[in-house]
């Protein structure tokens, strides 16, 4: 892909936007990298727009409803900034969704209006799902009374923005608000699959099954807990913005037309910071995707009196920490990138799309109702579209990023954007630019669930997130003019003492996908990630295993398996392990295997085997059998509850094997030792034959090519 680096060089006075500058646009144009800093000005603005004419359609659920009453005003809240040569707006609209186009008529309007072009405009979405329908999605169409007002209003923010631009400041704050975000996309246990909207089996994974226990093995992703604020001021201090950014969905049950915590948020930082002046807060939707406030894991912390005002006021007394910690600079430059990518839709093949055309045409005039016919009719629609084109953009701040998707993209791909950024501060803005739906990474398309199901809600390609997320950290590196962070693990002292132990490989899981588990022992033994596994979630013992407050990461294995081949392995050897036990023990005879020596689809006489006992008469003990013959099983004494991080431990020595839990001998048997030449395959979070393979986290596996001693057991486990 080819691109362009253009240098727009403006002047401003009070009467005029207006420059005369031939701009080439490429697929790619990235604009104001400048050496040298001129004075930083920054200005903001809120416009009203509420709609007028009542009542409004609105989206954001299957079916189409219309709401007649306005709880709170809708606003569109504009951040504008210069440099001296470079010039930006940043817009946030009260709306569920914006599409592409339309907000390609916004910039053109404003660039016409401003002068300021429109690749140096991101304008995004709050995703409260109490707006008018500014985007047909779903059972829902555009309310026509209120697109050409929001698009005229929003103009108008950015214009309102420019013409207060100041002589101004700016500083970076971040907090843990971990308390106000949670997973609400978990994992179906494998023997309670429910069906698709097409009729078939698919469902692994939905949002909020969580919320019975009984049914899931586990969440399916990490939550990002950073409430990030890019904090503005006139040179005198006196504020004049902020801009948050934060993971969390929505505030559902809502009457009326509303901004949501989104809005209530936003008017809290004025009432706190400065409620007198002309402060501009705003709050952008962080990447939420899987994303919403309840921890179902913890469920008697639920607060049952929990309001939208008593949320959004927590929320704030974190923001206000974070914003008390602010220091500010004005020697700082701007840059901006853009990237305009074509996507393929997830289109019908001819037998679902036949099936659509049958549905649709039995429905005649009527509007969908069901959920069935709605998806029915979102695969004409993909039909008939096949591709889309989306805009992606980075921006630089001095050392502040922020990176955009037109997507309800998952908390993990807002960390991998900041985790690779080559800023130090940065934000990831989602439903940017474009309403493109949900976006999961390709592991999650395997769990199936709503927000994979092809429509214009979730209807990109398969390959489209890491393709996005490229694009986001592509932009960062052009705006910032450095290469991208290598992600790695930080290493504590639990760390430290798998190290001194001398490992033949040792996988942190630490990965933010697949299909590489890397060997952090030095030894080059990487293992390989099988499909259905999900990533980055935590692991056990993050103040031990990593420093300076860093989170341990772990995989969670969805049926698939972690599989590497260690050669040197002979008849004495040992696995580490720490294990997270995500089924119930009503579900199988066995819960889970959780390593398997021997070799692939099969079971071997010289098979080691080392699971969790299910249904049977050694529930939630740790098992064993050597060989062929499942059934000759020996178990442990202790239990192993569910969803909790334990340490096993499995040393062969000679003709015995010892298992360990938590560091305390919990089987002890003798076996033939014996193993043919080239016997080093190895599987975790699986058998050798693929039989009731682990459902649950894995974390800090290491093997060794010799028996490790009961000391250095306990040494591992502590």
């Amino acid at each position: 892909m080819s691109f362009s680096v253009a240098f727009v060089h403006l002047t401003r006075s009070h009467a005029s936007h207006f420059i005369n500058s031939a701009i080439v646009f490429f697929a790619l144009t990235v604009i104001g990298a400048s050496d040298a800093c001129a004075e930083f000005h920054a200005g903001a603005a809120i416009v009203d727009v509420t709609p007028t004419k009542l009542p409004a359609i609105v989206n954001g659920g299957l079916k189409s409803r219309s709401v007649g009453e306005v709880k709170t005003r809708l606003n569109a809240r504009a951040l504008a900034l210069s440099d001296g040569t470079t010039e930006l707006v940043i817009v946030v609209v009260d709306s569920c969704m914006l599409p592409r186009p339309l907000l390609d008529e916004v910039k053109k309007l404003a660039e016409s209006r401003t002068g300021v072009p429109m690749n140096r405009l991101l304008i995004s979405a709050t995703h409260t799902h109490s707006a008018p329908a500014s985007m047909a999605c779903l059972g829902t169409d555009i309310d026509p009374d209120y697109v050409p007002l929001v698009k005229l209003k929003i103009v108008d923010a950015i214009a309102a923005a420019l013409a207060k631009l100041q002589p101004a400041r700016v500083g970076f704050g971040k907090e843990n608000a971990a308390d106000f975000t949670a997973l609400r996309r978990w994992i179906r246990r494998p023997d309670r699959i429910i069906d698709d909207p097409f009729g078939n089996p698919t469902v692994r994974a939905t949002m909020h099954a969580g919320s019975n226990w009984d049914n899931v093995t586990g969440e399916s992703g990490p939550e990002d807990p950073d409430l990030s604020l890019v904090s503005i001021q006139s040179t005198a201090g006196v504020p004049i913005a902020v801009l948050a950014n934060f993971s969390m969905h929505y505030y559902s049950g809502e009457k009326g037309l509303s901004a949501d915590y989104f809005g209530l948020f936003s008017n809290g930082l004025k009432k706190r910071i400065a409620p007198n002046g002309n402060f501009v807060g705003i709050m952008s939707h962080g990447c939420s995707g899987d994303i919403w406030r309840k921890d179902y894991t913890q469920p008697d912390k639920w607060d049952s009196k929990q309001t939208i005002d008593k949320y959004t006021d927590g929320l704030l007394e974190i923001a206000m920490k974070a914003y008390e910690t602010i220091e500010y600079r004005n020697d700082v430059d701007l840059a901006m990138a853009e990237q305009r990518m074509t996507l393929k839709y997830r289109v019908p093949d001819q037998q679902r799309l036949d099936w659509a055309n049958r549905i649709i045409a039995e429905l005649g005039d009527k509007p969908p109702t069901t959920q069935q016919e709605v998806y029915a009719l979102e695969q004409i629609i993909l039909h008939e579209r096949q591709e889309t084109e989306i805009v992606v953009q980075g921006i630089r701040i001095g050392d502040i990023g922020i990176a955009t998707t037109p997507n309800e993209t998952y908390a993990i791909t807002g960390m991998k954007v900041k985790a690779a950024s080559p800023l130090a501060h940065n934000m990831v803005i989602e439903l940017a630019n474009g309403g493109d739906g949900y976006i999961p990474p390709p592991e999650q398309h395997r769990f199936g669930g709503y927000n994979t199901w092809a429509a214009r809600s979730a209807g990109l390609e398969v390959t489209a997130e890491p393709k996005i997320t490229e694009a986001c950290v592509s932009l960062l590196e052009n705006v910032a003019q450095k290469p991208r962070r290598e992600y790695s693990l930080s290493r504590g002292p639990a760390s430290a003492k798998i190290v001194a132990l001398k490992p033949a490989a040792w996988w942190r899981m630490n990965e933010f996908a697949g299909p590489v588990a890397a060997d952090s022992s030095g030894n080059g033994q990487h293992a390989a990630y099988e499909l259905d596994v999900t990533y980055y979630l935590e692991g056990p013992l993050s103040s031990e295993f990593c420093s300076d407050g860093e989170t341990n990461r772990a995989a969670m294995f969805v049926g698939g398996r972690l599989r590497s081949a260690v050669p040197q392995l002979g008849s004495e050897y040992s696995v580490s392990m720490w294990i997270w036990n995500g089924m119930p023990d009503n579900a199988r005879p066995v819960s889970g295997w959780l390593f398997s020596r021997g070799r692939d689809n099969g079971l071997s006489q010289w098979s080691d085997n080392l699971g969790v006992g299910g249904t049977g008469d050694h529930s939630r003990k740790l098992i064993f059998f050597r060989g062929k013959n499942p059934s000759n099983v020996i178990a442990g004494s202790s239990e192993i509850p569910r969803w909790k991080w334990l340490h096993v431990a499995f040393v062969r020595r000679s003709g015995s094997v010892k298992i360990y839990l938590n560091g305390k001998l919990d089987i002890e048997t003798t076996t033939d030792s014996t193993f043919p030449a080239g016997f080093g395959q190895l599987f975790l979070g699986g058998r050798s034959d693929n039989d009731s393979n682990w459902e649950g986290r894995l974390d800090e596996i290491s093997v060794f090519d010799r028996a490790l001693t009961e000391q250095e057991v306990g040494t591992l486990a502590n």
